[in-house]
């Protein structure tokens, strides 16, 4: 009986998914950023953006994130972390659709 090696096709697929995934707190933190209300830049400016070893975490570090997550402004009615969230969920769907 003859075996026959077949082009492993699912290695550059999987390499592609990770690489994606990596990217996505990043741009999660790019997104928040983006979606934080501007009144005097002091609320994008003091939102940062931490990564040690798997965690990544961003850091709404000034006194009123908590007023303006609740839509506590007219330029972001829906705050920062529902937008945030759905558009997490639609980078995985995208990257769960990378063939």
């Amino acid at each position: 009986m003859k075996v026959k090696q077949v082009k492993n096709s699912i290695g550059p697929r999987i390499r592609r998914k990770r690489r994606a995934l990596e990217r996505v707190p990043r741009q999660a933190y790019d997104f928040f950023v983006q979606t934080t209300p501007i009144d005097k830049g002091n609320a994008r400016r003091k939102t940062k953006f931490t990564k040690t070893g798997n965690l990544s975490v961003i850091d709404a570090d000034y006194p009123y994130a908590v007023p303006l997550n609740k839509g506590h402004s007219k330029q972001a009615p829906k705050g920062m972390t529902e937008p945030t969230i759905k558009y997490i969920k639609r980078l995985i769907n995208k990257i769960a659709r990378i063939v």
